[in-house]
């Protein structure tokens, strides 16, 4: 027997000195790489009511169209308004309107891969009290420019 005992050795505490470099590195990556809205809406959205909808399958693959009242009415009036990408169509003429969409359905299918452009699919997201007029002026510009999958949202209706 031994006079002397065996002293059990205390365990080192953990160091929490690297904890705040690793909260910002997991901060720091989620801000890289969290995608935010890509466009602004600039127009009001009152969607039109629906009983039956479908969800798009791909939505990489869509592109948006958005037709209504501008939310700044002082500096666009109280006219309808088509909106794509951040900026409203303002054309003096229709061939200039048509070349504007026509344009805009080129620069989002350039964005695609190859086989991917022939499965492209144009939203439009249209306020219930928007004119057929302006609607049927941007179905004959999609048709100029080759846009055959037109879909048009809607918001789940009760019955």
């Amino acid at each position: 027997m031994s006079k002397f005992g065996k002293k059990e050795k205390a365990q080192p505490a953990i160091s929490t000195a690297s904890l705040p470099d690793i909260v910002f590195m997991l901060l720091f990556f989620f801000m890289v790489t969290t995608v935010m809205r890509e466009t602004d809406v600039l127009v009001e959205q009152s969607l039109p009511q629906a009983t039956q909808l479908t969800k798009l399958e791909d939505a990489s693959l869509v592109s948006y169209i958005y037709v209504g009242k501008p939310k700044d009415f002082r500096k666009y009036g109280k006219q309808p308004l088509v909106q794509v990408n951040d900026v409203f169509v303002i054309a003096t003429t229709k061939k200039q309107f048509q070349r504007t969409i026509v344009k805009f359905v080129e620069q989002e299918r350039s964005k695609l891969k190859e086989y991917q452009r022939n499965k492209m699919t144009v939203s439009l997201k249209v306020d219930r009290k928007a004119k057929m007029g302006i609607i049927s002026d941007v179905k004959l510009s999609l048709r100029e420019a080759d846009a055959r999958k037109v879909n048009y949202a809607a918001s789940m209706g009760v019955e």
